[in-house]
């Protein structure tokens, strides 16, 4: 659909156009100012209005060098700079990062913002399903970069790439002694500054979670292990929680009756006579324990156990203080 010539003429409006405009054509090269009007959808005054704005300064300092050059003439225009580059394309594991990462919010935000994270989801596996195939799409890495790890990230990560199952001496956070298992390694996901591996662990028979940092040793095994398609992997990742214990530690919470109704539509607990909602999950981990609570602000609270309530009333103290 072709669009209106009638440009907007406020300053928001010109800034979006140049910051559309500039990191196409600036490679030094002329370009048709035709061109760049029909790619903006104004007229050709506009783009060399647009242009010319950005050079007509008055309080230029002595001596000072131009980061932006721009050529015009009659039917052409050249733009030369190092700063407005245009920015490189995320590959298909970084945007299937993105895409895990947002499904892992959805499971613990408000279904009312459900159809923004979908909107948001639906758009990442677009742009991934028009990149070239080049490999990436059955990496199990879902992010390249490095992170907190510990020693056995780079085991892990090549045990991932050559599909062998791990040896690990886990140390779970509320443990005393570490555990020795056997884990199928699926995926790594990077959650703030710390490494998450996802596997099958043959000691539970079942999907788990172990953070990277609390593997005390890594080992490669010669037998290797399927990785299941990754879509299956994100379909159980949200199902619940994702941090899941073989401790019977419990964590209750209780939602206040203002956001009772929210939490009753993707969550199976129980109602109170008062209309707040109690909910039970797995507790493995008191950082997570935490950060889903305060999401919730006023509205949630911890019930039980002790040590959860303690270390979020610290959390707590210690952002009043700061």
């Amino acid at each position: 659909m072709k669009r209106s010539k009638n440009a907007p003429t406020d300053a928001s409006a010109q800034l979006r156009r140049l910051l559309a405009l500039i990191p196409r054509v600036a490679d030094g090269d002329e370009h048709p100012i035709a061109e760049m009007a029909e790619l903006l959808g104004v007229d050709a005054k506009t783009v060399v209005d647009d242009l010319t704005s950005i050079g007509g300064r008055f309080d230029t300092p002595g001596g000072f060098v131009e980061g932006l050059e721009i050529y015009i003439d009659a039917e052409n225009a050249s733009v030369k700079t190092d700063h407005f580059l245009r920015p490189m394309r995320l590959t298909i594991a970084e945007l299937r990062a993105l895409d895990l990462g947002l499904g892992m919010i959805r499971v613990e935000r408000a279904p009312g913002e459900w159809a923004t994270i979908d909107k948001a989801r639906e758009r990442i596996r677009r742009v991934a399903a028009r990149l070239p195939a080049n490999g990436a799409r059955d990496d199990p890495l879902a992010i390249a970069s490095s992170g907190g790890g510990g020693s056995s990230l780079g085991t892990v990560r090549e045990a991932l790439k050559t599909r062998r199952k791990l040896r690990i001496v886990y140390r779970r956070g509320n443990a005393v002694e570490a555990t020795a298992r056997i884990v199928c390694p699926y995926r790594l996901i990077l959650a703030g500054p710390v490494w998450y591996l996802v596997g099958h662990c043959e000691k539970s028979e079942a999907m788990r979670i172990f953070r990277v940092d609390r593997i005390e040793e890594a080992t490669a095994l010669h037998e290797t292990c399927a990785i299941p398609d990754l879509a299956s992997i994100d379909e159980q990742l949200a199902k619940g929680p994702v941090f899941v214990s073989e401790a019977p530690v419990r964590l209750r919470v209780r939602y206040s009756p203002r956001i009772a109704r929210w939490l009753e539509e993707h969550e199976t607990g129980r109602k109170d006579p008062d209309g707040s909602f109690i909910v039970e999950y797995p507790l493995a981990d008191l950082e997570w324990a935490m950060r889903h609570v305060l999401q919730y602000g006023p509205e949630a609270e911890i019930l039980e156990p002790p040590e959860a309530r303690k270390a979020i009333a610290n959390r707590l103290r210690g952002i009043a203080a700061g």
